[in-house]
């Protein structure tokens, strides 16, 4: 049964496109993103802990192609608002930390939707 992606910030049409139909390129790049957001999302919080603004912006800089390529649009709008926040150089950090919270749980969400994705395509190669 196809996941229903209706309540997640996910939409894979750019993904697919780029695929052109290929199932083991939609497969590796869930993989590639399994892979780098945890370590973005860690990076992005020892920033804030840290309060390094630069390293914070830079981290959330990095994670918005990622976001995008998944077509996930409200947490892309949410990571470059921390970026611009953070390069602001004395950020509202309250704010920061709901926006990022937003972001890991939307993340969350959406991982666990690529992981039941990920089992479908696998289950037809």
């Amino acid at each position: 049964m196809p996941v229903d992606l209706t309540n997640f910030d996910l939409d894979l049409t750019l993904l697919q496109e780029i695929a052109d139909g290929s199932d083991e390129f939609i497969v590796e790049s869930i993989d590639m993103f399994f892979q780098q957001t945890p370590s973005s999302i860690h990076d992005i919080s020892e920033a804030f802990d840290l309060m390094d603004w630069n390293a914070a912006a830079c981290a959330a800089h990095k994670m918005k192609a990622t976001l995008g390529f998944f077509g996930m649009l409200n947490c892309q709008a949410l990571i470059q608002q921390i970026e611009l926040g953070c390069k602001t150089g004395s950020p509202d950090i309250t704010d920061l930390r709901a926006k990022f919270d937003q972001v890991q749980a939307l993340i969350t969400a959406n991982t666990i939707a690529l992981q039941q994705i990920k089992e479908e395509i696998g289950a037809k190669l």
